[in-house]
């Protein structure tokens, strides 16, 4: 019997041992291959930057770095390594007396009071592994640990460890770490800081010190003292660190800066590198943006509109108790006026990197680059454009007198004889009640008319009259032609309105048309990404400019010359506190909906826009471009360039300079007054050719009108006598509110006791 018992022991044993071979084996077998860690890449964070290398924000899903262990202070390395394994150079990746101790302490316990985990097998489970509380799931931990140990050196393990390894607040890894406790760099911190994130590793939020201060000082003690155990430290700096404050709240950490510019930039690269890349891969994105400009541009900017607000508001309970919100004696349910928005863009003229980008205020819509708001007068640049390049001058006439078309049924035709409201009315007033008949009467904002006057006064003064009248001379195929060169990406119109600002646009692609007037002619397509790395720093991608000449230097001289008068006696005038040479246009549409200034220096080029999202009206009438926009521009502009020198355009070759009566537009004689006499620039073999033979003891306006003197001396008659609008060019669309321009002086005049524009039908 005793025989029969020691063979069915030997048996019994060797089928234990037989189950336990199979069930490691089966074990091993599914067991991942951890080979994979020589190229372990973790989920890392994808860092932007400015152009001057300042962090402007991280993407990421967890908050991580990859850092060589070289780069990870040691104090951290042996705090780690004293609370978690202090015998982790000396084992071959699991520690049975490490087990037996804390089997002994947690059946003492009678709970898991200590865990027996190595920092190798703590790597495998983290990387490899489920987080689920099983006897399968420790036996594969053993195996991993114990293969790791084969295959790696010890401070490669360490390394993995520390990079990967879990400190709360969505932190893996030291340099995560670092930033979101104590918003250092790793390499900054101190015997306490890497004490404290070794307390964190075995319970994160138990030992958080926003959350449980005096556990995370506690735990803090016992890191230091496992360490002075150790010998890592002597008494003296286990003192000094124990006595260490510990941080109670998160530091002012750098969260998303530019975040419009952020948002556009995230965009553009995930569509093309692929969400996992852009948010997982660790990406470094050097942008165009100047920091330092784009806080200056956002305090002034909020500010401005802040006030602006209040205003409103102040305006908006004037005219609620002045009863203007009442109808017959029934209150009519008004609400206040909303928040205004306002978008604002700086672009490098040589370049066309963007080096400023507001897109609004509290939303994540960019009104920069996605709002399309018709642009109003500033649209007037791209019509004197056009008729300089169709061979007028500045000096050229033009009739600033009252018009009127009528639709035939197929075009547009200048209703003949209608020089003045009342024969306006007249001609009219049989058609009134016809739906066939329609009527489009344009106007001036002052609703004065100035007569014959300069293309330089008319651009000026912005008169929409001269606008509308140069638009039906060149044609407006000509001008949308010249505007998508210069770069208006959006559609236009084709039509007579289309001077007055009538399709939309984008502040950044108005910018971008501007910035080739200021670069001479040639346009520079607008960029935001510098160039973009892996973690390794090889580049993904660097920027390619796309260049490509849209006017002649000549033109764009010209015009850069006509714009500065805007500025200098204009209704940009408000922008001459700059104190250098500038040029620019105003811009406030129909009802006050929409206010812009577009000013450009040699070296930068900036768009402002304000307005309400839904379109609502501004108000006040005196609320325009010139009187609104500019003056916050100007304070943005005078900060952004006060470290860059003071010059001037440079006059391209062909041109000449000569100097002209303002009003006649020919060349000047001593006889002229002298604060009429100016100097203007002309493309060579344009300037005037005879001098001025206006008396000017008499009214000039008569001899203006009667004579041909004045147009012969720019080539042209005074632009006006047409009788037709170019046939086949489709309504002026102006049959609402939105289609006429009002900017300073340079609105639609009252039409019918309105100012809005008139349409008989």
């Amino acid at each position: 019997m005793s025989r029969f018992r020691f063979y069915f022991n030997i048996l019994a044993a060797a089928f234990m041992v037989f189950c336990g071979a199979w069930v490691l084996r089966k074990l091993a077998m599914g067991l991942p291959d951890i080979t994979t860690l020589e190229n372990y890449a973790p989920s890392l964070s994808t860092r932007v930057f400015d152009a001057k290398d300042t962090v402007l924000a991280e993407l990421s899903i967890e908050k991580r770095a990859l850092l060589t262990l070289n780069k990870i202070p040691v104090d951290i390395q042996n705090a780690v390594i004293a609370v978690e394994d202090d015998n982790f150079f000396h084992h071959w990746g699991i520690s049975p007396k490490g087990i037996l101790r804390s089997a002994i302490r947690n059946f003492i316990a009678r709970r898991v009071v200590q865990g027996a985990s190595t920092i190798t097998q703590q790597l495998a489970k983290q990387i490899f592994l489920k987080p689920e509380r099983k006897i399968t799931r420790k036996i594969r931990e053993i195996l991993l640990a114990m293969e790791i140990e084969r295959n790696f050196s010890k401070p490669e393990i360490l390394q993995l460890y520390l990079n990967q390894v879990y400190f709360g607040e969505g932190a893996y890894g030291v340099q995560a770490a670092a930033k979101i406790y104590f918003g250092k760099e790793v390499s900054q911190m101190t015997l306490a800081d890497c004490a404290m994130l070794a307390g964190l590793v075995r319970a994160p939020r138990a030992n958080s010190p926003f959350n449980h201060p005096d556990r995370a000082r506690k735990r803090r003690a016992v890191v230091l003292e496992r360490m002075f155990e150790e010998k890592m430290i002597t008494a003296q700096e286990k003192e000094l660190a124990n006595a260490s404050p510990i941080p109670l709240s998160k530091p002012l950490e750098v969260g998303t800066q530019a975040p419009y510019f952020v948002e556009h930039v995230r965009h553009r690269l995930e569509l093309k590198y692929g969400y996992n890349t852009l948010w997982r891969g660790g990406l470094k994105i050097h942008t165009t943006l100047d920091l330092d400009m784009q806080k200056i541009a956002e305090g002034v900017m909020e500010k401005s509109l802040a006030a602006f607000d209040a205003k409103a508001l102040e305006e908006w309970q004037r005219k609620q108790k002045a009863g203007a919100f009442s109808q017959e004696g029934v209150d009519v349910s008004t609400m206040p006026p909303a928040k205004i928005q306002g978008a604002f863009v700086v672009l490098d003229v040589k370049s066309g990197a963007v080096r400023v980008m507001i897109g609004g205020r509290d939303s994540i819509f960019n009104r920069a680059t996605q709002a399309h708001r018709q642009p109003g007068s500033t649209f007037k640049a791209f019509v004197w454009a056009a008729a300089l390049e169709n061979g007028m001058t500045a000096a050229s006439l033009i009739d600033d007198a009252p018009l009127a078309y009528y639709f035939d049924g197929r075009d547009w035709r200048l209703l003949e004889g209608a020089t003045d409201q009342y024969a306006i009315s007249l001609a009219t007033a049989p058609f009134a009640q016809s739906a066939d008949f329609k009527i489009w009467v344009p106007g001036n904002f002052d609703g004065k008319f100035l007569g014959t006057i300069t293309l330089r006064k008319a651009l000026a003064q912005s008169r929409n009259i001269a606008s509308v009248r140069l638009i039906e001379k060149i044609g407006p195929p000509p001008v949308v032609e010249l505007a998508h060169k210069a770069g208006i990406i959006s559609e236009l119109d084709p039509v007579l309105s289309l001077g007055l600002g009538s399709s939309v646009v984008s502040p950044l692609e108005l910018a971008s048309a501007f910035s080739t007037f200021a670069n001479g002619g040639v346009y520079v397509q607008p960029y935001t990404v510098e160039r973009v790395e892996d973690p390794a720093g090889k580049a993904l991608e660097s920027h390619v400019p796309i260049e490509k000449e849209a006017m002649s230097p000549q033109l764009a001289y010209l015009m850069t010359n006509l714009l500065k008068g805007v500025v200098q006696n204009g209704t940009g005038v408000a922008a001459k506190a700059l104190n250098r040479p500038l040029a620019g246009k105003t811009g406030t549409t129909n009802d006050n909906r929409d206010l812009w200034f577009v000013g450009y220096t040699p070296d930068f080029v900036a768009a402002a826009w304000m307005g309400y999202d839904d379109f609502t009206s501004l108000g006040r009438k005196d609320w325009t471009g010139g009187s609104t926009v500019v003056p916050w521009w100007t304070e943005i502009m005078t900060a952004i360039l006060k470290d860059y020198p003071k010059r001037d355009f440079s006059a391209p070759a062909g041109i000449v300079v000569s100097k002209i009566d303002s009003t006649t537009g020919m060349l000047a004689l001593p006889t002229c007054p002298r604060g009429k006499v100016i100097l203007e620039a002309f493309k060579e073999g344009t300037e005037p050719k005879q001098f001025c033979n206006v008396d000017h003891s008499r009214p000039l306006e008569p001899q203006l009108s009667s004579g041909v003197q004045a147009g012969s001396v720019s080539g042209v008659a005074p632009i006006g006598a047409s009788t037709a609008a170019p046939s086949g060019l489709g309504p002026p669309a102006l049959p609402s509110d939105e289609d006429l321009e009002r900017n300073g002086t340079d609105a639609p005049a009252p039409q019918q006791k309105t100012s809005e524009p008139v349409i008989i039908e």
